[in-house]
């Protein structure tokens, strides 16, 4: 892998806690514990607690607080440059979720680049991605096939609301499984988007307990969203009637899917937002009534869109269907690689 690669000795090389930069003596979305970590983003397989300082954007600051706990973290403003060992590093939007970023590396005129989790797509919940030009890229191949194409997502929001109002005059109750981290927020905020102002209370949404304070983190940061209210904290005499929730819209992770919790809803149809549910297939073995086509990451015509606008020659695809994509990019005259890594874990952002 990175040893076949020709050339000057890379700025970033696999080790078993992660991605290591000798030259600063840090790692990047480390997964075992280490000295010094470089943070893309707060999900839960690129952030992990244990280390000994955390450097970060600012804006996913609260994020981290609230998964990793108390740490010592070292926030930074987007494009602040900061000097670690011979490095100077700045973190760049990555478009991902609120926070996320990329992670500019430069060592004696040598410019790398990590992307973390990426998207290009517009999101009314984080800063759109900036192109950085570099030599090296280290991009995510999530979604590293070309059936991979996205829609507009207002119009996917659209379905939503009519997948909502369709429930509603069924006598169902619309369960909305989304990641707790973005995905939810960004589901919010797409629909408050297509909703008149005047209608926000009459469309508020109830939330599963772990959607409850990633909500309100991005509503501390800014973010315009529908209404919403914590299931639990509905009248007890309401949550004990198998038909309350009628022509309601509720948000949950999917581990909410199989379990206890879903028994609450006498009758109810039940949907996922994901990047994963372009295979019609994956709907159908999932068990879900309605997929709906929503990623937080780039799809096939961005990824290579993203390669060719950074300038990069090398690149290394990590994570996901990264086989395609490299030979795609060698067939295009770069000098292109699979990355192993660990992420992937948690699909929290697909």
């Amino acid at each position: 892998m990175l040893a076949a690669m020709s050339g000057p000795p890379p700025l970033v090389e696999p080790r078993p806690e992660g991605l290591y930069c000798a030259a600063g003596d840090f790692h990047i979305d480390p997964w075992r514990p280490v000295p010094r970590a470089v943070i893309t983003h707060g999900h839960g397989d690129h952030a992990r607690a244990g280390s000994g300082e955390y450097h970060l954007a600012a804006p996913g600051l609260p994020i981290l607080q609230w998964r990793l706990g108390d740490q010592a973290y070292r926030p930074h403003a987007y494009g602040e440059a900061f000097s670690l060992g011979r490095a100077r590093v700045s973190l760049h939007p990555a478009g991902h979720v609120l926070g996320s970023a990329q992670v500019r590396i430069e060592v004696d005129g040598r410019v790398w680049v990590a992307s973390g989790d990426y998207k290009r797509d517009p999101d009314p919940t984080c800063a759109p991605f900036e192109v950085v030009p570099c030599e090296t890229f280290i991009t995510e191949s999530t979604f590293g096939l070309p059936i991979y194409r996205w829609r507009p997502t207002p119009q996917v929001a659209a379905e939503i609301l009519d997948w909502w109002r369709g429930c509603r005059a069924r006598g169902e109750t619309a369960v909305l499984f989304a990641y707790a981290l973005g995905k939810a927020q960004r589901v919010l905020a797409e629909l408050a988007a297509l909703v008149p102002e005047a209608e926000h209370a009459a469309h508020r949404v109830l939330l599963h307990g772990a959607m409850a304070q990633g909500v309100r983190i991005y509503r501390e940061a800014g973010v315009r969203m529908l209404p919403t209210e914590p299931l639990s904290e509905q009248p007890e005499g309401r949550r004990a009637r198998t038909d309350a929730f009628v022509g309601e819209l509720v948000l949950a992770p999917p581990s909410a899917a199989g379990s206890a919790w879903m028994r609450r809803f006498r009758r109810a149809s039940r949907g996922f937002a994901s990047g994963w549910m372009r295979v019609r297939g994956n709907r159908r073995r999932r068990g879900y009534d309605r997929g709906f086509v929503i990623s937080d990451h780039a799809d096939w015509p961005s990824l290579l869109r993203t390669v060719e606008e950074t300038g990069a020659r090398r690149v290394l695809a990590t994570h996901g269907d990264t086989d395609t994509l490299v030979r795609v990019l060698r067939g295009r005259g770069l000098d292109a690689h699979t990355l192993r890594t660990e992420y992937g874990d948690e699909d929290e952002g697909a």
